[in-house]
């Protein structure tokens, strides 16, 4: 069942979350989508420009169209994560996405309200929804980089100034994580303050966490035992912040990061381990399932898992 995710939101507020997932090729969509049935859970799939630009549109879009008719008991949104105008009229155009996001949280207010409301009207004659951002994530995600000294918190007093001049159906805040591996290398945590005020300007409205991966320290120690070097100072979203932070208005959640440390852990322990094997099979076959366990996990730490009987399907 195809959603946009407004209509994921609305039965999730204050509730559950619902794991927004960012993938690039096709191990990742099959582990997402069996997880997604087996636990019959609701989810976003989503893309990102660099990833279009790394598989092209049409390869990703029928990927994951495929998956859906493999795996066909599962309650989904397909979402373009930190589109700019020219991906997200493309996309629009061409179709196939329920949920767009439009990134202009680098231009000031004005200019960010303006730049949204044009994608909202285009968006929303075609049924899709829109998530917009407020506030400047830190870190790295894919092409883009954000330095601590550009980035900055959400500012509550203009939430919800924001929301109604631009009609945007979710809204990205910045509350203390960062894209990328190295996130929380200072130990700040998530900025429940800000996250409350918000909530209480905006009551009932969708509120987006970007940067929602954990970063699990075994995972990272394991890359590293296998011939990595990656830092070991820093750690990702906790799991008590995020139960913290759905009663707060949080119903999305991203998640990018994790999945690709998996994914390195994997290839590298596997090509450690057999040095004599160069088939791309074996370890993509290791990748899914660990992938699809990794995402049982998640469903249920934000609540989701058996929730797609919300949206009326529920797994023979």
């Amino acid at each position: 069942m195809l959603l946009t995710t407004k209509q994921l939101f609305e039965k999730c507020y204050g509730r559950y979350a619902i794991p927004a997932v960012n993938v690039f090729f096709m191990e990742e969509i099959h582990g997402l989508f069996a997880a997604a049935q087996e636990a019959n859970a609701p989810f976003i799939v989503q893309t990102t420009p660099f990833a279009r630009d790394y598989a092209h549109p049409e390869m990703l879009l029928s990927m994951i169209n495929a998956a859906a008719k493999i795996y066909p008991n599962v309650t989904f949104a397909i979402h373009m994560d930190h589109g700019f105008e020219e991906h997200i009229f493309a996309a629009i155009e061409k179709g196939g996405y329920t949920s767009v996001m439009i990134d202009a949280s680098h231009d000031d207010f004005d200019e960010n309200v303006a730049r949204t409301k044009e994608v909202v009207r285009r968006a929303h004659a075609e049924n899709i929804s829109v998530e917009a951002e407020l506030g400047v994530l830190a870190g790295v995600e894919d092409d883009l980089t954000v330095d601590a000294a550009h980035s900055f918190y959400t500012n509550p007093q203009q939430v919800e100034d924001f929301v109604k001049a631009t009609d945007c159906d979710s809204l990205a805040i910045a509350v203390g994580t960062s894209h990328g591996a190295y996130k929380f290398s200072g130990g700040q945590g998530l900025q429940f303050h800000i996250l409350k005020e918000i909530q209480e300007l905006l009551p009932g409205f969708p509120l987006v966490l970007h940067g929602g991966s954990n970063v699990i320290p075994e995972v990272v120690e394991r890359i590293n035992a296998a011939g990595g070097n990656l830092k070991t100072d820093a750690k990702g979203v906790q799991e008590e912040e995020i139960r913290k932070a759905i009663p707060l208005g949080v119903c999305k959640i991203n998640i990018a990061t994790d999945t690709r440390l998996l994914w390195t852990m994997v290839n590298r322990e596997f090509f450690r381990d057999r040095p004599d094997e160069f088939a791309p099979t074996t370890p993509g076959k290791i990748f899914m399932e660990e992938y699809k366990k990794f995402m049982l996990k998640k469903f249920d730490l934000f609540g989701c898992t058996n929730k797609a009987g919300d949206f009326g399907l529920v797994n023979a």
